[in-house]
Formats: C-alpha cells, structure tokens, sequence
C-alpha cells in the first residue's frame, strides 16, 4: 500500500512485527466514533491478502482487490502555493511529500488496518538478530525501463540517507548509540542491513523512497548544495525515472500538479494486468480551505478532507449527491502552539530572540500560563464544530503508546495569573508587563490559507489578550513559515502540525531530539549540536535513544510514557485538540477501502473509475 491522494507527510511512521515489537494483532487501535452520523471506515472489508506472482522472470505484485476499470482520472487538492521540491529525499512539508509518494516507492509498507510491515518493492524480507535480509522483486524495472536492483538500494541508503544529503529526518532517526546501520549488497537482487544493536522501528524505516542509483549518482558526485536544488520544481517532467504507480506529467506554479499512469509499474490485478487503473492523478493547487470547498462542491475535485464546520452542510446533502462521507477517526497528527526557547546568536553575534521575549519563553510559569488560558473546548466546538476532542499530548489519540495517565484540564486564567506573578508579571490599566517594566508583546504566526489555523489563531490571540497580553496575529505562505521555522529561528510564537504515528513514535524522534532537524522550539544547526540544552532536552534526548533500542511493547512503552509526561510538565509544545477525519470522495470511484491509519486513497493503484453514479 501506498500512502495516498491528500494524505500528510513528514510522515514516517513506524514499529512494529519485530519479534512481538510495537504493535499487535491483539493490540487494539482506538477508533473514537461521533455522534455525527456518518459511514464508518471499520465496515469495510479490505481484500489483504496481496501476494508475489511470477511471470516471466518478473516477480509481480498481484493485488486481491476487485477488477476495475482502465482509465479515467482522480482530481485531489493541495492548499497553499504549491510543492517546493520533487526529489523524495529533500521534502520538508506536506505538499512536496504527498507529490513525491505518487512517484517513488519504498521496499517495504505499512498494512492500512493492521499496520504491519507488509513488502513493496521487497519481494520478502527476513531477520537473523541485528541483521534485516531484504529479497528484491526479481525483473521489475525503473519507468525508464532500467532493471531496479541491489544496486539502487544500497546507493539510496549509503550514499544519500546515510551520507547525509538533503533532508536528514531519517538519518537522524535511525542513529543507534551514535552509530548508522551499515547495508551492503549479497547478490544482484539480495541486500543486507545491519544495525549496532536491536532497533524496534527499523523495518518500518524501510518505507523510505528507493532512488534510480543512474539518475541520482551524478547529482550526489556534484555534491550537497546542488543535490538540495536536483530534481526541484523548475525541472522537465521527462527526467524524472520513478518507480511508483506515476509519473510526472506537468506542474504549473500555483495551478495544478498532473501525473500519468507508470507503465513499467510492478502491481498487477487479478488478470494480471499492469496497474494502476487511472491515467492520471491531477492535484488541484487551490491556495485555501474555501477555495477548495467551493471546487469541490462545483465537481472540480473528486476528493476532500472536511473540516467541522462544513461536515453537517455536507452531510446533509450526501443522499442527493454524488459523494459518500467516511469518518476516519482521530486525527493520526497533532496541532500545537509553541513559543521560541531558542537562546542562541548568528554570525554576528546578534540574538535571534528579541532578549527579552526570550526569558518570557525560557520561563516555565510563563509557558504554563499561556497554556491554561487557552480554551481548548471553545476551539472543539467552534473550529471543528464538535467533531474532535482537546488534546494535551505529543501522542495522537488513537496511539497505542498515548500515556493515558495525563489527564485532561480546562481553562483557568486565574492559575495563570498566579503563575505569571510568580515570575515577576504585572498588571497595569488590563495590559501585563514584566518585572522589568516590558510590556509582554509578541507575534503569533501560523500557515495562510488553512481556514482551520487561521480560526485558532484568532482564538488564540484573545485568549492571551484577555491576561492582558498583545498578541500580533500573523498568517504568512506556508513555504515561507517552514523555511522561518527550519532554516532560521527567527519567530516569536506558532500554531502548526505534525504528522504522526498512532504506531510508532519513534517517528518523531527528529521533533524530541536536541540535534532534530524539526526541534523547532530550539532549533540548532550542525555547528551548534554541542551548545548547552536545557536540562529536560537532555532527558529526551536519552528516551528517544533508549526506547527504541527495547523490543518487549510494555517495557518500551515506558520510555514514551515519560517523554509524555515531560512534555506535558515541561509545555515546548502546548498542544490544542485532535479533529475528527472526515473525508468524501465521489461515488464514482471503485475500491475504496478507508483507513484509519493511512486515509482514503492510499491503494491508489487500485482505485478506478466505475460508472457514474446516478444522482
């Protein structure tokens, strides 16, 4: 399976089927159902029982799912201006990450209902101890028609994960005791990873992409700053050499991204015909939330993930229309606010911090303050119209590692003024000030053109305004706000998102450790690793390292137990609520299995155009 149309990246997720690691068949995931009468994903049979099939020396991927049709198109959308890369391995948001998974796969996957390792471009896999024996698809090839081999393997991970070249999330989350896994090639269609010690999410890290080794090599042979501007979205469609169901057909900036069907790809149905069904894969590049709805509701788009306050709208007109509406369950991310703890200077010598907003963000009463004033519940049922519930956790809550203990608190302004006076904080005329006279004053920014943070944002900035703080509300362009947060901390305070894993965390292991390239409220450059960390940064950084080296789930699940709760104490990220998923998509569509754990069109492959359905 593939993650699919619209899904979320800096996704990553991970753990599991290592000798009784992480999850289990008798594990439950949790499915928080509303009141909302809506078609529940968990009534749908998904035919899982894909396996290899040879035909002529090619080892085929035959799906089991029902024979669709050939032909047609899926029309999704993607909100903001666009994608900023098409190389796989330099994605840093959403957009570019759902772009490129239409195009690259990885050898192995995660099973949408059970969320087992499952094979992709593997044909099977075994585990001798430390040692991750991958067995490739024999004869499969790259859309250019070049064989896809040991070769392409071992330079993808060696030569640029490992190597450190472009974005180094997953680098960064496989490093065991300081140490790499080390990988080599046994045969042409045989390789073997070895890690320094037993490490709970490796199988799931093999989700990576796998590059073409003939089309990379020479942008790797010209070094890191080049490889950061290879394969980026000025480039010619006809370069790209993919092996996932599709490839690149055409971007225009800030209109619309199309894909065509690969011809060379490896899955097959029933017939034993080539997949995928549909010609072409078209997103819609729609700039805001409303701009999508109203596409949506004039049929320019064939799917959407609904937001609370248009859920019953829609709802309502679902028996006269030609959609149906699928309840995912909750969010498998998590929406945060977080303020700037960053206390470090650039070249010049100069705080990237205003000095003195520093010690506010820096003060923990401060941070705590700010958290309990917001109105969690106001959000819940003004921004997602009810469909969602307040969220206090790192973890999402469908996750099997959510520290259950943590409990949930409302609003208090009036322990939050008792926190601010503990530091010093005053009131004069309703407007707080510091104890050294600075009125407390600071910018709020989030991504524009997601309706959703944009409300929060408003919400937000009263709620702080009414302990007499100014609050300065700043929407800006998404790529914009990524590349603030990432490349330079030069922020105040932000709502944004991570993606997550209800099955694997350490997947975020780049967000907690002190060296993470999304450590954002305290962001360090290669340069500054050694700089001083705040004394619960280095405990995080300690049970990230050690919870994934343990195998046994409860023993393990201590670990992330305690990187909850110091978050939960500790407020680097003050986290908001966890949204309902909803999503409709057009009758039209045959083989639509949703998931609560990968979405609607993950099996893109199999999904096609049956006859339309009458209104």
């Amino acid at each position: 399976m593939k993650k699919g149309v619209g899904y979320l990246i800096l996704a990553i997720i991970g753990c599991l089927i290592l000798a009784k690691a992480c999850i289990r068949r008798d594990v439950p995931i949790p499915y928080v159902k509303t009141s909302t009468e809506i078609s529940d994903a968990d009534n749908v049979d998904y035919p899982d029982n894909q396996k290899t099939v040879t035909i002529d020396g090619v080892d085929f991927l035959q799906t089991q799912s029902p024979i669709g049709k050939f032909g047609g198109e899926i029309v999704a959308s993607t909100i903001g201006e666009g994608p900023k890369t098409f190389n796989p391995f330099n994605v840093n948001d959403n957009i570019s990450g759902t772009m490129t998974e239409a195009m690259y796969d990885g050898l192995l996957t995660t099973h949408p209902f059970t969320g087992e390792v499952i094979p992709k471009l593997a044909k099977s896999y075994e585990i001798n101890g430390n040692n991750y024996i991958i067995h490739l698809r024999h004869g499969i090839k790259w859309s250019d028609g070049t064989p896809i081999t040991a070769d392409d393997v071992v330079f993808t991970w060696r030569d640029i994960i490992f190597a450190g070249f472009g974005n180094t999330s997953t680098r960064d989350s496989m490093v065991i005791d300081g140490q790499l896994p080390t990988v080599k090639k046994i045969d042409k269609y045989t390789v073997e990873f070895t890690t320094p010690k037993p490490f709970a999410p490796f199988l799931r890290m093999l989700s990576t992409p796998i590059a073409p080794k003939h089309v990379f090599l020479p942008a790797v042979r010209r070094g890191k700053p080049y490889f950061d501007t290879f394969f980026s979205t000025n480039t010619n469609p006809d370069k790209f050499v993919v092996s996932g169901a599709f490839k690149l057909k055409e971007y225009i900036p800030a209109q619309r991204v199309v894909f065509v069907r690969n011809p060379n790809y490896y899955e097959i149905n029933k017939k034993d015909k080539r997949l995928p069904y549909l010609d072409r894969l078209v997103y819609l590049i729609v700039g805001d939330i409303n701009n999508e709805v109203l596409k949506f509701e004039g049929g320019e788009l064939d799917v959407i993930g609904l937001q609370g306050a248009n859920v019953a709208r829609f709802k309502d007109r679902e028996k006269h229309s030609d959609y149906k509406i699928y309840n995912l369950g909750p969010d498998t991310g998590t929406m945060y606010l977080s303020m700037n703890l960053n206390t470090r200077k650039d070249s010049k010598g100069k705080y990237y911090v205003n000095p003195i907003k520093q010690k506010w963000f820096q003060d923990l009463n401060f941070r705590r303050a700010v958290d309990l004033a917001i109105d969690r519940k106001n959000m819940v049922l003004n921004v997602a119209n009810g469909l969602g519930t307040p969220l206090f956790t790192p973890e999402p809550l469908n996750s099997i590692y959510l520290n259950k203990t943590l409990k949930p608190y409302n609003r208090d302004l009036n322990k939050s003024r008792e926190l601010l006076k503990k530091s010093g904080f005053y009131w004069q005329k309703g407007r707080l000030f510091d104890k050294n006279g600075h009125r407390v004053e600071f910018d709020l920014l989030t991504n524009a053109g997601n309706t959703e943070r944009e409300a929060i944002g408003v919400m937000v900035k009263q709620d702080l305004e009414d302990l007499g703080m100014k609050v300065n509300f700043k929407p800006i362009e998404f790529n914009s706000l990524v590349n603030k947060l990432v490349s330079t901390p030069d922020w105040d305070m932000v709502i944004m998102g991570f993606t997550g894993s209800p099955i694997e965390p350490n997947l975020g292991k780049n967000v907690w450790m002190s060296t993470g390239t999304l450590h954002l409220f305290n962001q360090r450059q290669p340069s500054e690793y050694n700089s001083p960390k705040l004394t619960f940064e280095k405990r995080l950084d300690y049970l990230m390292n050690e919870g994934a080296l343990v195998i046994d789930f409860k023993a393990r699940k201590k670990y992330y137990d305690e990187y909850q709760k110091i978050v939960y104490d500790e407020k680097p990220f003050i986290y908001l609520y966890s949204p309902i998923r909803i999503t409709a998509i057009r009758k039209k569509f045959g083989n639509i299995y949703p998931s609560e754990l990968e979405g609607i069109t993950y099996n893109i492959e199999e999904i096609y155009v049956k006859e339309q359905a009458k209104r």
